[in-house]
């Protein structure tokens, strides 16, 4: 299939390869130094051209593996207005190569996906970690060379493979941890992402429940309005990712990912980042919590609210221990002195100080966000790393996608020129905008959940769980239980 007109093709990869022989757009340095202050999605250009990697496609690696079995999830192709969980999925165990005949040889009758029309069904070998994925075979580790962004020693062994068929996806979720670096090797790869301020316009649920990944009850692609009627408001970014490009996914940023070629494959890599300490006390709360609730609404049956991917016991003792753990490596971390607690909590305290300013004082907070997000522009501005090796992600139309436009599709907005100086600038303003109305979003968000009259509404477990385990909760009660256990010590 042919690339995307305006998209950032392969010819403008090669082009760097002249300049690759006198170096890379960016020092190793320079790249970790992107990453770490960034706070929006962008495309690396000419970063991965002398990577081993660069050769892996598909066919490859059905060679290098030589008949392992892979788990592929199944989902349809029908567009419902519902998101394709992993708890609504099946599950096939085949070889690559028995993935690449059914994908190419669609009357097939035979083999493991015979089950499967491929005018129906769309499949992913999604998460395969390469430790698991070459565990014979760990020299291959070398071949993904994450050093070239900043990270020394870092590979494959900290990497993550996803080959999928053209309509396989994953539905829009964030990860709680660490931020994302994404190499897309073979075929296209269009991603949807949405900023972290717009969570309450993505209705956030822990339905199904996965470690680090909090899902939405949407469906972006074909969301139902009726339903979720402030998802309208969210700022919906679109890239479509080509081979040889790295997208760099900043904490917390929202991301449905969909392949729209025949065969994709990918590789990514999860950067660990100071906040992830809290992190894992956040999520071990949230696992206690689902766990807790859900095992003792139905103890016999945890498929329809444990996503496959967690197979790990989840007994309260467990979980128990689980917690223990996560708050005695947030101390080990950082000690238990003052100042250091100080700093640790200060990001936490100034979010729970902002949210009670948006439930008493709604004009004052629109106030002083906007004068710090004018000078997060400013700053921003002074040292602009976009151009032409470092492409940022911009806002896109809000309506479903379509194969139109590039690789960046915009809602009409001039938002960056050439150099990509002015697009920190419209991006704000544009956030500036928004800002009033996401301030009753949350409330709203729970009130618009159900279209049943209120003395007819009924208050599931779900629904008590999508309050007690919001992302907002979770860390207000971690900062309590940090506090309050850093008082003991």
């Amino acid at each position: 299939m042919a690339a995307d007109s305006g998209a950032i093709t392969n010819e403008d990869s090669e082009s760097g390869d002249e300049e690759g022989k006198h170096g890379k757009p960016f020092t190793p340095e320079k790249a970790k130094e992107i990453i770490m202050s960034l706070q929006q999605p962008a495309v690396f250009c000419n970063m991965v051209f002398d990577w081993p990697a660069q050769h892996w496609t598909a066919k490859h690696l059905s060679e290098v593996l030589q008949g392992k079995q892979i788990r592929f999830r199944m989902g349809t192709k029908h567009t419902d207005t519902a998101p394709q969980f992993e708890t609504t999925c099946s599950f096939v165990e085949a070889t690559l190569e028995e993935f690449l005949t059914w994908n190419c040889d669609r009357s097939s009758i035979s083999g493991p996906f015979r089950d499967y029309d491929h005018s129906k069904f769309w499949a992913y070998a999604d998460y395969k970690y390469f430790v698991s994925l070459f565990e014979d075979k760990t020299h291959i580790f070398q071949d993904v060379i994450w050093s070239d962004f900043g990270f020394p020693g870092r590979n494959g062994q900290e990497s993550t493979l996803w080959i999928g068929s053209m309509g396989a996806h994953t539905p829009c979720h964030l990860d709680t941890y660490g931020c994302n670096l994404v190499f897309q090797v073979q075929g296209r790869k269009r991603w949807h992402l949405f900023p972290p301020e717009d969570t309450p316009f993505l209705y956030p649920t822990r339905i199904p429940y996965e470690e680090s990944s909090v899902f939405s009850k949407i469906n972006v692609v074909n969301p139902d309005l009726k339903r979720f009627p402030q998802f309208w408001k969210a700022r919906r970014h679109m890239v479509t990712l080509s081979p040889g490009q790295v997208l760099f996914v900043p904490r917390h940023w929202w991301h449905y990912v969909e392949s729209i070629d025949p065969v994709t494959v990918s590789i990514n890599s999860w950067i660990e980042l100071e906040e992830d300490h809290q992190a894992r006390v956040e999520e071990a709360i949230t696992r206690m919590l689902v766990c807790a609730l859900k095992t003792a609404e139905n103890p016999h049956d945890t498929r329809a609210w444990l996503n496959p991917t967690e197979v790990e016991e989840t007994s309260h003792e467990v979980n128990c221990h689980y917690l223990n753990g996560a708050v005695s490596a947030f101390f080990d971390h950082y000690g238990t002195s003052k100042v250091v607690e100080t700093q640790a909590l200060s990001t936490n305290r100034e979010y729970v100080i902002k949210e009670e300013l948006n439930v008493h004082n709604h004009v004052e907070v629109e106030q002083t966000s906007s004068h710090s997000l004018t000078l997060g522009t400013v700053k921003q501005e002074a040292a602009s790393p976009f151009g032409p090796d470092l492409v940022p992600v911009i806002p896109g139309s809000q309506e479903p996608p379509s194969e139109r436009g590039g690789m960046f599709e915009s809602d009409g907005e001039d938002f960056v020129d050439k150099n990509g100086k002015h697009f920190g600038k419209l991006h704000y303003t544009k956030r500036q905008r928004m800002m009033s109305e996401s301030e009753n979003a949350v409330v709203e968000q729970i009130a618009s959940n159900s279209t049943v009259a209120p003395s007819q509404t009924f208050i599931s477990t779900d629904d008590l769980l999508d309050c007690l385990v919001n992302p907002q909760v979770t860390r207000i009660v971690a900062q309590l239980l940090i506090q309050g256990r850093s008082l003991q010590l």
